[in-house]
């Protein structure tokens, strides 16, 4: 076969052809002669590993396409709807790479007749545990007379589809305009109990075999064997707002009931960056809610999940071949419904329009330091940059696979409705990327 391969490129060349470059044209043949069948072996293994009983008893779709070439490699359910969990933040990710500049804006102001009149924008980092950031507190220490406005956000202050149940634990703070500290409070435990913000300190008691918090009073339990650092959410209200600001800034502030008219002032934060990795990297929940709050703030004067997602599915994911049903920013919400396909279009647009190095630097790698806390340490992971998704019989991953060859295939994979443990699926799902990885 191969004497034969040799004698038809000797046919069709040139006869000034060097003997260096027909050696180098039989390799190339005979390389891509090889390479072919072992994908095309690859292929079949992972649908055969798809149909096996560990899968039986699950819903599972997967898309896996050639970034360069658009060829689709594996496919399976990939245009059906999956519940997504945290797979939503890439869309909240997108979000804000569209509609918010570098700088993420975190606070809207109008100065006039001596008066500063502030109101919030949904930015996230107002003294945040991680972020701390007092940009705008800063700002408004430098004036005397100060009007706040709490109006602006018209939504809930929970997610539709949102476990009632989870209002006390730290993966669930309320959304609004004007969030302080993450709408969470810190309780730190060594030799001695610190409580952050210190507003709250004395609205905690010590008691057994009861939740961190009252469901509708700011009144909070630890246990007296409490020894950690945890985070409890805390219910806002536009009072608590305006006594924690006034604490901070040292200003008295006045609550008024419409934003004046003039022309408003956008003062700016952080970079939004820093937001995004830290959304992706932990899969805050908070933060991505507070994304897509702030994105709307570059729409409308009306604070609204609502107004940032309809703009995008209307203007910038227009051309999704299935349009998702989309409830909210972070994918707590059990009505979200998405599928493989749709993600890998939205991360294919990400790779297309944001440069590889910038994105990858968002994107967590699957392993400890990423977004697989209890990794296998012994599993060489560092080929995938994506974001997990999980709940109650939930676990997906959708993102990019840099292949040994150095390929970047786009994928998404998703599982539902399963029994088993999540380790297992994991460990079932990382054969079939390993495999991808070792074979293109």
């Amino acid at each position: 076969m191969l004497n034969f391969t040799v004698q038809r490129v000797q046919v069709t060349i040139k006869q000034s052809v060097t003997p260096f470059k027909i050696v180098f044209c039989v390799l190339s043949i005979f390389c891509a002669s090889c390479i072919a069948p072992k994908r095309n072996q690859t292929e079949k293994n992972i649908r055969t590993k798809l149909q096996h009983e560990s899968y039986g008893n699950q819903f599972t779709g997967i898309l896996v396409v050639d970034s360069e070439t658009n060829d689709t490699l594996i496919a399976q359910n990939s245009a059906r709807y999956f519940l997504p969990a945290s797979n939503v933040k890439l869309f909240t990710l997108y979000t804000g790479l569209k509609l918010l500049p570098e700088q993420i804006p975190t606070l809207g102001y109008f100065y006039e007749n001596d008066t500063l009149h502030i109101e919030g924008t949904g930015d996230p980092s107002w003294l945040h545990p991680y972020f701390n950031d007092r940009t705008a507190v800063s700002f408004i220490k430098g004036y005397e007379n100060i009007v706040l406005y709490l109006t602006n956000f018209q939504d809930g202050k929970f997610g539709p589809g949102w476990a009632w149940e989870d209002y006390e634990y730290y993966f669930s703070p309320e959304r609004g305009a004007l969030p302080l500290y993450g709408n969470v409070v810190n309780a730190l435990k060594n030799d001695s109990l610190v409580i952050l913000p210190k507003h709250f300190k004395a609205a905690f008691k010590i008691a057994e075999n009861k939740n961190l918090r009252q469901q509708h009073t700011n009144e909070f339990a630890l246990s007296s064997t409490f020894n950690d650092t945890i985070e409890i959410p805390f219910i806002t209200d536009n009072r608590l707002t305006q006594i924690l600001l006034q604490k901070e800034t040292g200003r008295q502030l006045t609550v008024g009931a419409q934003f004046p008219k003039g022309k408003k002032q956008i003062l700016y934060g952080l970079p939004t960056d820093s937001i995004y990795r830290r959304m992706l990297y932990e899969s805050d929940n908070f933060l991505a809610e507070q994304l897509m709050i702030t994105a709307s703030s570059m729409l409308s004067d009306t604070l609204r999940f609502n107004t940032a997602r309809d703009a995008m599915l209307k203007v910038h994911l227009s051309n999704l071949r299935q349009q998702p049903r989309w409830v909210d920013g972070s994918g707590l919400s059990r009505y979200n419904l998405f599928t493989p396909e749709s993600m890998v279009q939205v991360l294919s647009k990400l790779l297309a329009e944001i440069p590889e190095k910038r994105l990858y630097h968002l994107l967590p790698t699957w392993d400890a330091d990423g977004t697989i806390k209890e990794a296998d340490e012994s599993a060489e992971s560092d080929f995938i940059h994506a974001k997990s998704g999980g709940m109650g019989n939930t676990y997906n991953l959708s993102g990019y696979l840099t292949t040994k060859s150095g390929k970047v295939l786009v994928f998404s994979f998703m599982n539902n409705h399963f029994r088993i443990s999540s380790s297992e699926v994991r460990q079932n799902m990382y054969g079939i990327l390993k495999s991808l990885h070792d074979s293109y």
